[in-house]
């Protein structure tokens, strides 16, 4: 196999973890137990969420991440298998056990998630470096912050080195944002909470923040409002796009969703108001299905007019 024939819409460098839930009649408050329904195991992580995501929509996507050599692993293999993804950048560690999230969804949807990191945090700068055909080969490169810094540096110099269009998604988000990440980001993908905290502002908007995180350096930003649509700063002005009204069933991996559509839409040359319209459908239509990667819609499956 020559990597030289390699070509990619988009490229995930990030976390692969097994999805472990649990839904509550409600949350428990402090010190107490609540019964939930059986636990069940699914694909997840922010990085081969977006992986699976981008590829059932269409595009020719690999995943960069690391897993353990346990049955975990091969539910995350057999994830992206399923959706589309291509594997063979997927790196098995012995003897390591494979991330896992903990997830607890509520009666609305909502969710709240607990991560063992596992072998995302040995995803190495050196694994980077050894896919740097592949990098050169993708026209998007898309990240998150669940592997560890150094990595999401080293992969942000390669993606500009290579000429590659970097979509970053700062979650978890950090109480501070590297520059160099910042400068890289074309767009910079934010939900409310982390469009605040990174602005730095303590009151304001979503156009505000955003206005504020491309002071700050980023080149372009998306700020996801959830069911209400996003907020796209390219130009001049903040653009609101609106939501898609549906019955949200399960809410986790919804933004993921929205990124690995928008890293589609850009990697086919689409401007970034167009790609969000679409990302809006595309995380819309995914609360509609329990779990992340096992709601996530084909193109055909959309709600709303138009594509």
């Amino acid at each position: 196999m020559s990597e030289r024939r390699e070509t990619y819409d988009v490229l995930v460098i990030g976390s692969a973890n097994a999805d472990l839930t649990v839904r509550v009649d409600r949350r428990p408050d402090a010190g107490e137990t609540v019964l939930g329904t059986d636990l069940v195991e699914s694909a997840g992580g922010k990085g081969a969420n977006q992986a699976a995501a981008a590829a059932r929509l269409g595009a020719r996507t690999a995943l960069l991440a690391r897993i353990g050599d346990d049955a975990f692993g091969e539910l995350l293999l057999a994830g992206q298998r399923e959706a589309g993804a291509t594997t063979r950048h997927v790196l098995v560690e012995k003897g390591a056990r494979t991330g896992t999230a903990m997830i607890v969804v509520g009666p609305d949807g909502d969710n709240t998630i607990v991560v063992s990191p596992g072998a995302n945090a040995r995803l190495s700068p050196a694994d980077v470096e050894a896919a740097r055909p592949v990098v050169a080969a993708s026209a998007v490169v898309s990240l998150q912050l669940e592997i560890p810094p150094e990595t999401v540096r080293a992969a942000v110099g390669l993606a500009r080195e290579a000429g590659a269009r970097v979509v970053l998604n700062p979650s978890p988000v950090p109480d501070r944002l590297a520059p160099e990440l910042l400068a890289a980001a074309d767009p910079l993908v934010v939900n409310e909470h982390e469009a605040r905290l990174l602005s730095g502002l303590t009151d304001g908007g979503p156009a505000g923040w955003a206005r504020a995180l491309r002071d700050r350096g980023a080149r372009s930003v998306v700020v996801t409002l959830g069911g209400d649509g996003a907020v796209v700063l390219d130009g001049a002005e903040a653009v609101p796009v609106p939501g898609v009204a549906v019955e949200a069933v399960d809410t986790t991996g919804a933004g993921d969703a929205f990124t690995g559509a928008l890293a589609t839409r850009l990697a086919d040359g689409a401007p970034l108001v167009e790609a969000a319209r679409f990302a809006v459908r595309v995380g819309a239509a995914s609360v509609t299905r329990p779990g992340a990667q096992p709601s996530y819609p084909a193109a055909d499956e959309l709600p709303g007019a138009g594509t």
